[in-house]
């Protein structure tokens, strides 16, 4: 039996029983056995359409974080510029891991209840501080926000910006994604979000700028890009290769395309737009000001003052719904609906919907 009937986390999502039967098949060797690279190249062809890239995509065994390590300590060196634009937790986070590698940051910093706006100071920022990268995150989880990638990468393609580092991880299979279009050189992804697979896999793409880039670096750590260039072509992963992982990711992404990506999409939509529209008849305040794109996967929510946020969780765990509490300075204050993946699911998000009314009025 499930803990819980309504799963509502933002991630890891809840994963459906197509899925998980993928993992239960014994693999050999992925050194030895030829379909491994199959199977890797399968992923990698599905992931491409789905991001619409023609970039590789190098696929890690390991939480989505290991991405974010992997794009820039495989690519920067200390003393190099990094232009970080944060709305939330993880936007802002992108600085103090640049910073450990020895680089300079600047951090052009908005709300964490608004969307990336103002294109003018963002253009200034990037004449002035000349920065080798810029960092972005399109869906802030904790904020319940959607940003503009297309208009970063328009300023970093216009002014010659080397580097756009897109934090993609809550975006990739629940709202349209158009890595190469938007110039994003490392859009990063992981599986345990919008594909509703386990949280064992990250992966990125690397344009060919990129590419330049980390074989100038030659980060040899654990999360290296390198030794994937020729992992194809020589026969050989840095790591023991994780089968099951893979085939779990290959079958999410088949669902997604079976499905088809903008049925997927509308899919999200409705779902979220049902939500708010829920939320807000109860009383209830949405987080993202009102001037802010909100995301289709999923809806950050005000901690009513009663019963508050610990009385209000222990009540909906125990009628068997989850939702997910906060980080950092949202903490407490502001709670979250995760409607991604198999979670965008109407009938889900209705009988959740219908549980909170009824421990509100009570």
């Amino acid at each position: 039996m499930e803990k819980y009937l309504i799963p509502l986390i933002p991630g890891p999502v809840s994963v459906p029983e197509e899925v998980r039967r993928v993992a239960t098949v014994n693999y050999g060797s992925g050194l030895i056995e030829p379909e491994y690279f199959t199977l890797y190249k399968e992923c990698e062809a599905l992931l491409q359409q789905l991001m619409h890239t023609r970039s590789r995509i190098i696929i890690q065994t390991g939480e989505g974080m290991l991405a974010l390590w992997t794009a820039l300590k495989s690519t920067l060196l200390p003393g190099d510029k990094v232009l970080v634009i944060s709305t939330g937790m993880f936007g802002l986070g992108f600085a103090p891991m640049a910073q450990s590698i020895g680089c300079e940051t600047r951090t052009i910093e908005y709300g964490f209840d608004e969307t990336v706006h103002d294109f003018e100071r963002i253009e200034k920022a990037i004449l002035d501080f000349r920065p080798k990268m810029i960092t972005l995150v399109q869906c802030e989880t904790p904020s319940g926000t959607l940003n503009p990638v297309r208009e970063i990468g328009a300023l970093k393609a216009k002014h010659g910006v080397p580097l756009l580092c897109v934090d993609m991880i809550s975006g990739i299979g629940g709202v349209p994604v158009e890595v190469d279009a938007w110039h994003a050189d490392l859009a990063l992804g992981a599986s345990q979000k919008c594909l509703s697979a386990p949280a064992n896999l990250a992966f990125l793409s690397v344009s060919d700028a990129a590419w330049r880039h980390v074989r100038e670096v030659a980060y040899a750590g654990y999360e290296a890009l390198l030794p994937f260039a020729e992992a194809l072509e020589n026969g050989m992963f840095p790591y023991t290769p994780y089968w099951q992982g893979l085939a779990q990711l290959r079958q999410a992404c088949k669902l997604i395309f079976e499905e088809g990506p903008e049925a997927c999409f509308k899919r999200h939509e409705e779902v979220a737009a049902y939500c708010r529209e829920r939320l807000t008849g109860m009383g209830l305040a949405l987080y993202p000001a009102a001037s802010a794109t909100c995301s289709p996967t999923v809806t950050a929510v005000r901690v009513p003052e009663r019963p508050g946020w610990e009385r209000l969780d222990a009540a909906l765990r125990a009628r068997g719904v989850a939702l997910g509490n906060n980080f950092g300075p949202l903490e407490g204050r502001v709670f979250r609906v995760g409607h991604m993946g198999a979670q965008a699911n109407m009938a889900i998000v209705r009988a959740a919907m219908d549980i909170l009314e009824r421990i509100l009025r009570s």
